[in-house]
């Protein structure tokens, strides 16, 4: 062997060792931050027994009380301590917590269906989040512990309940960061003075947070009457403590829209825990803004406070290192409406090349044009108009973009939809489907002083549901909803799907851009590349965000 083939191998060898140790070392780093995890469990001692069930609709515990009303909403009214409010829902919804969860590990194993790789997940959430106790107040950190008394051990491979539970409330923000994947696009709106019907604020939103029909299913309206601070209401989900969308006694309401800006490195305070400590501590945009203030969060949100006592809707847009106000009514008095999509609009960040080419590549702008439309055609806003606002599902211009398009306002797939009357303090929620049906009407004052017996929604207030619900294009879009699934899993499987069964399938939902992509994904998995390639250059003469454009050109490209 010559000298330099000599030296060579050595190299190699050396080479081989420096990355074999390298590795090793971030080995045992992974492993010491996962073992040194910490979740920071409070102790408790539960209360034996079980809930009362008084009825098929009513259930109670203690003082706090359980229902569902005729339009299939759970409600749910709970008091005292972080402990007792906590170990109060566990108690009276054992079941829906275990609908919920298995709702969401069901889609977990849906999206990710390889057990290593959900291992791995695992792993690493576990190490990101290894901080999270430290970044939940202790008060909530007891109030998840008193529910996750009532969770199942089932899905104990994922952590014990409080773990679990914990690790929950990060998912929201986890959806947040993967905004592209389309699990948060949401939209909201306020109108007050000379853009309200009465110049009274009126606030409007779409929760469009997606994991699944099923996890959507059975929607919970919390109202929270803590030993501390002010009793509030949340439209949320069983088992979900944080705040999406609310308004405390004081009328003061939260909302929150996702944004991006920075990447996460680390977890630090869920964006929802921190809007529940608004809501259960501020009553004015100041208060709101020094409580953003004294907490870090790992992704980047806007918060849309509105405020009785400040007579104006500010927001809140905060990133992990920094955050800004975006209040133009407070220094121009003609400002009476604002518009929040998924995109800053701060002095600070308004400029920031991420915030510009977010506003470029996503649907965030198109929406907020297109609620900006609504608003100048509405005149002074009422209820019921923002209920119409909220239903659109056009694209700017009034333009058809198909069924379920990200364009639209209403995509078909809310969590939830929510209209407020802070000076009345009066919440309109939604119910199935999707902001579809009926809106109905709570009187928080009425709801405090009630013991359940009898109903609390205010009938006389009520938004009738949609006539769309009535209509051959809904039937459509269930259909093709069911259709969609069918075909991604012929195309995953690479299973032969009926012709007349796709031509079917284009005829219910032909002006979204998706119908397209989804056959096209179907004709690649059966060796069909030149019907692939036309479906593809069809969807790109359809409206869809710049990002989906783009990617539909490099699939084609890859067809050709």
């Amino acid at each position: 062997m010559s000298r330099f083939a000599k030296f060579f191998l050595k190299l190699l060898l050396w080479s081989l060792a420096g990355v074999l140790a390298i590795a090793l070392v971030l080995a045992t780093i992974c492993v010491a931050l996962h073992a040194t995890a910490d979740l920071d469990e409070p102790k408790f001692s539960p209360t034996e027994g079980n809930a009362e069930i008084v009825s098929d609709s009513l259930r109670r515990w203690k003082d706090n009380a359980l229902r569902i009303n005729a339009e299939g909403l759970w409600e749910m009214k709970v008091s005292g301590s972080a402990f007792e409010r906590g170990e109060a829902i566990g108690k009276l919804a054992p079941d829906l917590l275990y609908i919920q969860e298995k709702a969401f590990t069901d889609k977990l194993f849906e999206m990710v269906p390889n057990k290593r790789y959900r291992d791995f997940l695992h792993y690493f959430i576990t190490i990101f989040n290894r901080r999270l106790g430290q970044s939940v107040p202790l008060e909530y950190r007891q109030e998840i512990k008193g529910v996750s008394v009532s969770c199942t051990h089932e899905f104990d491979d994922f952590g014990n309940p409080y773990e679990r539970q914990m690790q929950y409330h990060s998912a929201h923000d986890i959806g947040h960061v993967m905004q592209d994947y389309m699990l948060v696009g949401c939209t909201s709106f306020a109108a007050w003075g000379k853009d309200s019907e009465d110049s009274s604020m009126i606030i409007g939103r779409n929760f469009d947070f997606y994991m699944g029909e099923d996890f959507a299913r059975n929607k919970l309206i919390l109202f929270e009457k803590p030993d501390s601070g002010y009793a509030y209401v949340s439209v949320t989900w069983p088992g979900m403590l944080g705040v999406l969308s609310g308004m405390n006694t004081e009328g003061l309401t939260v909302t929150i829209n996702a944004s991006k800006l920075e990447v996460p490195t680390m977890s630090a305070t869920p964006i929802s825990i921190l809007t529940k400590r608004i809501l259960q501590y501020a009553s004015t945009i100041d208060e709101a803004w020094k409580i953003a203030g004294e907490y870090s969060t790992f992704v980047s949100e806007s918060i849309m406070v509105g405020s009785v006592n400040d007579r104006r809707v500010a927001i809140i847009e905060k990133t992990p290192s920094s955050m800004a106000l975006y209040d133009p009514a407070a220094s121009d008095s003609s400002v009476t409406r604002i518009v929040c999509t998924n995109h800053y609009q701060s002095d600070l960040f308004k400029d920031d090349p991420v915030n510009v080419e977010n506003i470029r590549m996503s649907d965030s702008m198109h929406r907020f044009r297109r609620v900006e439309e609504l608003l100048d055609s509405a005149g002074r806003v009422s209820v019921a108009s923002a209920a119409c606002i909220l239903r659109d599902m056009r694209g700017e211009g009034g333009k058809s973009v198909g069924y379920c398009n990200e364009l639209a306002i209403n995509q078909l797939l809310a969590m939830h939809s929510v209209i407020f009357r802070p000076e009345e303090r009066k919440i309109w929620v939604s119910t199935s489907p999707w902001q579809c049906g009926k809106f109905v009407c709570y009187d928080l004052e009425k709801v405090f002083s009630s013991d359940f017996s009898s109903g609390i929604e205010l009938v006389s207030d009520e938004i009738p549901e949609d006539s769309f619900v009535h209509s051959q294009e809904f039937r459509n879009v269930l259909e093709f909803k069911r259709m969609t699934y069918v075909i991604q899993k012929a195309a995953h499987l690479g299973l032969p799907f009926p012709d007349d069964s796709l031509k079917l399938y284009v005829s219910l939902n032909p002006e979204y851009y998706n119908t397209y992509k989804t056959l096209s994904h179907y004709y690649l998995s059966v060796g069909r590349g030149d019907e692939a390639s036309s479906c593809l250059q069809k969807a790109l003469t359809l409206p869809m965000k710049e990002s989906e454009r783009m990617e539909i050109e490099k699939q084609l490209k890859s067809c050709r």
